[in-house]
């Protein structure tokens, strides 16, 4: 995981993508991605679900198993679903079966509110990569994908979660759907790589 902040020192980009079954990530690895994501946007790009809030930790673990066949270098990263981690607790043991599955580093959504969460799988021994701006399990909380850091208060808020995850042990953190100036911001006050999707090109890496 230092490697990725050696890569944001010096400047270098990151890549990532996602994949959610063996062809494609054999695919991927060999093409020299840095990280490949099994994401839970699996739920609508796989499944054919409206979005990520029925993706269930099965489902998750079962496209998880066929990725990691297909890896041998790239960082392999497997999103945490929804209603997995509403605890420190549950988020290490939910951690453990996607590291168990062939994971070396989970990713999960929220900042501050969820920097304990982090913090705890951290002290757990397993990487974590943690996700910012618009979050797609609270999608119908919030009614739609929505823009982040369009106000000085949002983009406070924004920077705030940052130095959350930082300090909570996260290695790198996703910006979904900011402005491309608060991810500027963001990407100039941490000291770990910012991951951007739809979040302009100041961020230290992209992920789509």
């Amino acid at each position: 995981m230092k490697d990725f902040r050696e890569m944001k020192r010096r400047g270098e980009k990151i890549t990532a993508l996602t994949a959610y079954d063996y062809p494609t990530a054999r695919l991927l690895d060999e093409s020299g991605i840095d990280v490949i994501l099994v994401g839970d946007s699996l739920g609508m790009v796989v499944l054919g679900y409206p979005d990520t809030t029925q993706v269930t930790l099965a489902e998750i673990l079962h496209h998880t198993r066929a990725v990691a066949r297909g890896v041998k270098q790239a960082t392999l990263v497997a999103d945490l679903p929804i209603k997995t981690y509403d605890t420190p607790g549950q988020a290490v043991a939910t951690s453990r079966e996607l590291i168990a599955a062939g994971a070396v580093a989970v990713k999960l959504e929220g900042g501050a509110s969820h920097a304990r969460r982090i913090e705890a799988i951290v002290q757990a021994g397993i990487p974590v990569m943690a996700h910012i701006g618009m979050l797609p399990q609270s999608v119908r909380e919030e009614g739609g994908y929505r823009l982040k850091g369009r106000s000085q208060s949002e983009v406070e808020q924004l920077i705030n979660d940052a130095h959350a995850v930082e300090k909570a042990g996260a290695f790198a953190v996703v910006l979904e759907i900011v402005t491309a100036d608060a991810a500027r911001q963001i990407t100039d006050s941490i000291g770990i790589p910012t991951i951007g999707i739809g979040s302009g090109g100041y961020c230290d890496g992209q992920i789509l």
